[in-house]
């Protein structure tokens, strides 16, 4: 078994749309970044590559390449995950957590934990995906920003 951790961070700005576990938000705000800036998916992307002492998302996905500016992150889960597969692991278990201070994400969690199950082919009860506020308290509490946190368990395939 192997455990990996990750934190990501993006700016909220205007102009953007809001994407946080491949699901769109109505929000007047969304996040800054090279991709569609997906905190969330970038966090456990990159505690999938910890896990595999593969280095970080800038490694593989650099913000000069292109071929990534506008991707839908859950796309760069599915290239994650083929390096996963390669070095012969699957997900054992993800958690996860995303700091905003508003939009309410209740409504959106069931459906990025399907997201998020259907890209690493596993069940949804071995992804957890939790939110909380920043009760007006730094840069997530006055509304500056997100930040997402994962720690992934990856266990090696048998056989």
């Amino acid at each position: 078994m192997r455990i990996g951790q990750s934190t990501d961070i993006h700016r909220l700005v205007e102009g953007r749309d809001l994407i946080l576990g491949g699901v769109k938000i109505p929000h007047e705000k969304g996040l800054e970044g090279h991709s569609d800036a997906d905190a969330l998916t970038h966090a456990i992307a990159e505690a999938i590559l910890g896990a595999l002492a593969l280095g970080d998302l800038g490694h593989h996905f650099p913000d000069t390449d292109e071929k990534w500016k506008g991707v839908n992150s859950l796309i760069i889960l599915k290239e994650v995950k083929k390096m996963m597969k390669e070095k012969g692991y699957q997900i054992e278990n993800v958690d996860s957590l995303i700091l905003i201070e508003r939009p309410k994400m209740k409504p959106y969690i069931e459906e990025m934990r399907k997201n998020y199950s259907d890209v690493l082919e596993c069940s949804i009860d071995q992804i957890s995906v939790k939110a909380t506020r920043g009760e007006k308290l730094g840069f997530v509490g006055r509304e500056e920003g997100v930040l997402a946190q994962a720690v992934v368990l990856l266990e090696k395939v048998k056989g």
